[in-house]
């Protein structure tokens, strides 16, 4: 029977795109950051067909940058430049305070 360490348990702890798999967990059962819930909202109120919406903080916490997730019948028939334009314009004001975001639209299948 080979040993049971560190090295052995390295691939069983590691998750989506390498990060450990505590850090997925963790943010699945931690609450959304202040800056996570206003952009989900103002986005909630600009695209209620929406089916599907998820805000990252990707700074770390500070709200300096965000990775949006958002699925919608409003993209329908729109090119990815369009629907990312749409995004932009509902979060004109936060856009203003980010060094960056990070968009994903798509469509309900």
């Amino acid at each position: 029977m080979a040993a049971w360490g560190p090295a052995a348990a390295a691939p069983l702890l590691r998750g989506i795109r390498g990060l450990p798999l505590l850090h997925h967990v963790h943010r699945m059962f931690a609450s959304q950051t202040e800056g996570e819930l206003k952009v989900t909202q103002i986005l909630k109120e600009n695209f209620p067909r929406a089916t599907s919406i998820k805000v990252t903080d990707i700074s770390g916490g500070c709200g300096a940058m965000y990775e949006i997730q958002i699925e919608s019948e409003d993209f329908k028939e729109k090119r990815t430049v369009q629907q990312h334009q749409m995004v932009n314009q509902a979060l004109k004001e936060e856009i203003k305070g980010m060094h960056g975001l990070r968009i994903f639209t798509s469509v309900p299948k």
